[in-house]
């Protein structure tokens, strides 16, 4: 399949911080940016994003993406080398957000007090304050707002290092957005903070939020609001099309005809034969099928399902309504976790017929990655990838504000 778009030769650039497989950085390239360097700790990541980057052109992949450790003392240098003077327009990325995350806090015994990653975004800042970038965005989850580290919370401390040299808006109401909002078929919510940096006289911190226009209501959002935005995107728009495939199997193919039959599904992918990537299942014992099966058939919640049908109880059961969670047609599907790599029960595909947990590929669909967009490792690998990304289509949200004010700033 060839790329959606081209990487502009001459047009605004970024650097991606704590970049992952790629998902801030494709909404970037899918709005003409030219990416200068990516930073990221995990080699198969680093390896996605050297594909993606030679899926686009780039001729410098393997300089421009630095598997390193961003805390290292020649962070700076190393960056400089591979953008070879060239100073970013954008720094964009987010830390890792697991030392952040409501459900990290849960199962650490110490609420990720100690967790060395809860001052990563001083390695941000500290590559930040040195490029000086007009404009940066930075994406973390909605735990940050209520993290405590050694008796403080984190949130403050964040928007006090951002805003040395950048103007900010420190109003969780704004910062907090929901990726279903944009055309992403999946409830996501998370903090993006966004700033301007202070002798850019003509912008203000509130313009670049303007600029990220809602397109969709979500299933929560008051009658009163919906006016004017489209009917959220669900899983069966998301991923309906693909072949049904058994546990076990596989049913990736070099020429699968893709329908793009619905307008999320011609956003991110073209309408054709072209290769179906990884949509390999995983396997299921009899039980667990019976589980899906049931859960499924009654719209039951995993916790119904123990209670009405205690045959079926789980010998290891952990005690959450959402250890087995059917992700519905006719609704977006619930946040993709980097837990997926794990086990997949907490999205459980829809058909009875199938009784499987989703497919990478399927997973790729909610996060809105593009039908040709390749993912480097294990299979587990590719879960973690994707489970830890930002959803494409709403990173695009995000550039297109970022390309905006821009223009308005180099006028």
């Amino acid at each position: 399949m060839k790329p959606l778009k081209t990487a502009s030769k001459k047009n605004y650039t970024f650097v991606d911080l704590f970049a992952g497989c790629g998902g801030l950085s494709e909404g970037f390239y899918r709005e003409g940016f030219t990416a200068l360097a990516h930073v990221e700790i995990n080699h198969w990541a680093c390896e996605t994003l050297k594909t993606r980057m030679r899926h686009y052109g780039y001729q410098d992949a393997e300089s421009a993406v630095l598997e390193c450790d961003i805390t290292s003392e020649d962070i700076i240098n190393r960056i400089e080398q591979a953008t070879r003077g060239r100073r970013p327009d954008v720094i964009i990325g987010g830390p890792p957000c697991q030392a952040y995350s409501t459900a990290g806090r849960v199962r650490d015994g110490k609420g990720m007090a100690n967790d060395p990653r809860n001052f990563l975004f001083e390695s941000y800042v500290r590559i930040l304050e040195h490029f000086l970038p007009k404009f940066f965005v930075f994406e973390n989850v909605t735990g940050i707002l209520s993290a405590y580290v050694k008796g403080k919370k984190i949130f403050p401390q964040v928007m006090k290092a951002l805003g040395n040299k950048y103007n900010l808006v420190d109003d969780p109401n704004i910062l907090l957005h929901n990726t279903a909002n944009f055309g992403v078929p999946q409830i996501r919510k998370r903090i993006i903070i966004m700033g301007v940096r202070k002798d850019i006289s003509t912008k203000k911190a509130i313009d670049l939020y303007n600029g990220v226009t809602k397109t969709h209501y979500d299933p929560e959002m008051d009658e009163s609001l919906r006016k004017g935005l489209k009917r959220f995107v669900d899983v069966k728009q998301a991923i309906g099309d693909l072949p049904p495939v058994e546990p076990g199997a596989d049913a990736s193919t070099e020429a699968f005809n893709y329908p793009c039959n619905n307008e999320f599904l011609k956003r991110i992918g073209k309408k054709g034969v072209h290769p179906l990537f990884d949509h390999i299942a995983r396997k299921h014992n009899a039980t667990d099928r019976e589980r899906f099966r049931v859960m499924i058939e009654n719209k039951w919640s995993f916790g119904e399902m123990r209670k009405k049908r205690p045959d079926l109880e789980h010998d290891h059961a952990r005690l959450f309504d959402n250890s087995y969670v059917v992700q519905w047609w006719d609704l977006p599907s619930k946040t993709i976790l980097a837990h997926i790599h794990k086990d997949g029960f907490q999205f459980i595909h829809p058909d009875e017929e199938q009784l499987r947990s989703f497919t990478v590929r399927e997973a790729a669909r909610i996060q809105s990655f593009p039908d040709d967009f390749v993912f480097e490792g294990s299979r587990g690998e590719k879960f973690k990838q994707i489970g830890n990304a930002v959803p494409v289509l709403f990173a695009e949200a995000l550039a297109k504000s970022i390309k905006s004010n821009l223009n308005e700033v180099n006028k």
